[in-house]
């Protein structure tokens, strides 16, 4: 397919960005991906966190998730902006083949799909707290339908969307924190030393910590490729580190770090208690502010992910315009089915597999591609060039997922329990390298395309 051919508003959904149109500097980029480190729900993380486990545990636990996702997520920003391509296309030539990276594309799409049913749930109770008089149903269709048109006109609207809302936020931010210093705290001792009764630093509380974190590191890391893929050549260096890094801080050290001070001093884990405890109706918009921006990351997501997979298998190509409704009105039917009963057992599954596939394509690139020089050291989307399954990622994904699976349901023990998806990343980035040398990358290419420039490869 030429890259021509695709119209921008799609936002090159089906193929790499083309190098004319990679003209967004690192704060851009970075302050779109701060549409998901704004959620509510890690000072929820935050808060449930310290309250179980102590507070010691919840930032020794952060701390690991900044550097873990922080790393991953440069990696991928850096392979996302070299390409031109998010995780979805990378997984093509990426270890995958065409087929094989769609079923990546469908499982992703369904994380982002359920995280906006979630995240939308969350808004939608807090403005019924306030108006209780609403039927629910009618607050999840008007919420749930408000995030279609933001996402109409693409990345230059989010772009636009977070940089207008992003000081609001940070004003309704530190009005609850400058609000709560002047709350008496519930509990009097030293918040950030908290400890429940027979609760100790490190162990079983730890591990715990680290579980509920690897839930959502997978996702935070291979967000960013869907923004990064529009980076300008000459912020590669800074770009990547910064939309790897300072998101991840944001997420788990910023809101989380105030998750922990809100939950431990108000003893209360829900922020829809304690936010709309402290600014009252505020707190409603608060919410209503910080769901809507992660929501429109979301959904615009999805809509990448599904226009990979239905274009890939069934040559469906209504546009990414067509996702961004579909996307958006499955979420609405998630909502109205309360998925929110489900959460617990989807975040399992969906940590481990996201984890392992963001090792698989890290490892891939670093180890198989550019260590070993095994496979094409770029990338490639087109059908033409491509095998429908290549088993290096595809196997590797598949078994580490399972076993990753097994692990988290507690099969394999407690220490395996609570590091499943870290066990699940580490066995998936084994097998590829194993199956890469085994093969020796007869399945990444059918033939090599001759319109790669030395500027897109990462060798």
């Amino acid at each position: 397919m030429d890259e021509t051919t695709i119209a921008p508003a799609d936002d090159y959904s089906l193929d790499r960005v083309p190098r004319k149109d990679r003209t967004k500097g690192w704060l851009s980029i970075t302050n779109i991906t701060f549409g998901i480190a704004t959620a509510i729900f890690y000072f929820q993380m935050g808060s449930v966190m310290a309250l179980k486990f102590g507070a010691i545990n919840a930032m020794i636990s952060s701390a690991y998730a900044i550097v873990v996702a922080g790393l991953l997520g440069t990696v991928v920003a850096y392979l996302s902006a070299k390409s031109g391509m998010n995780v979805n296309l990378l997984s093509r030539s990426g270890g995958f083949g065409y087929i094989g990276s769609s079923l990546t594309s469908l499982i992703y799409a369904s994380n982002f799909i359920m995280y906006c049913a979630f995240e939308g749930l969350i808004l939608v109770s807090a403005v019924h707290y306030f108006f209780p008089t609403l039927p629910k149903w009618t607050l999840i269709l008007l919420f749930g339908s408000i995030v279609i048109p933001l996402n109409w006109f693409g990345i230059d609207q989010l772009d636009k969307l977070q940089k207008w809302s992003l000081p609001l936020f940070i004003l309704f931010l530190l009005t609850a924190i400058i609000v709560s210093l002047y709350q008496p705290s519930i509990y009097q001792g030293s918040i950030f030393t908290y400890m429940p009764d027979g609760v100790q630093i490190g162990g079983e509380a730890l591990l715990f910590c680290i579980g509920m974190h690897h839930g959502i590191m997978g996702l935070t890391a291979l967000l960013a490729s869907d923004y990064a893929r529009f980076l300008k050549p000459s912020d590669i260096k800074v770009g990547s580190v910064a939309i790897g890094f300072i998101p991840q801080i944001f997420c788990f050290g910023v809101m989380g770090g105030l998750g922990i001070w809100f939950g431990v001093r108000f003893l209360e884990s829900d922020p829809g208690v304690y936010i709309v405890l402290l600014l009252g109706i505020g707190g409603a918009l608060f919410t209503m502010l910080t769901q809507l921006r992660i929501n429109v990351t979301n959904i615009y997501s999805s809509s990448l992910s599904l226009s990979n997979f239905f274009e890939n298998i069934f040559h469906f190509t209504p546009g990414r315009r067509f996702w961004v409704v579909f996307a958006g009105v499955t979420a609405i039917l998630l909502m109205l089915s309360n998925i929110v009963e489900h959460v617990d057992t989807l975040m399992t599954f969906q940590g481990v597999f996201l984890l392992a596939w963001a090792a698989i394509l890290v490892t891939d690139a670093l180890v198989v591609k550019k260590w070993l020089k095994i496979g094409p050291t770029y990338y490639v989307a087109r059908q033409e060039y491509l095998y429908k399954w290549n088993p290096v990622g595809t196997i590797s994904l598949i078994v580490a997922s399972v076993l990753g699976t097994i692990a988290a349901l507690g099969y394999m023990g407690l220490f395996l329990e609570t590091t499943a998806a870290f066990f699940a990343a580490l066995l998936a980035s084994i097998l590829t390298v194993v199956i890469a040398i085994l093969t020796k990358g007869k399945y990444y290419l059918v033939k090599e395309p001759d319109d790669i420039v030395d500027e897109d490869k990462i060798g």
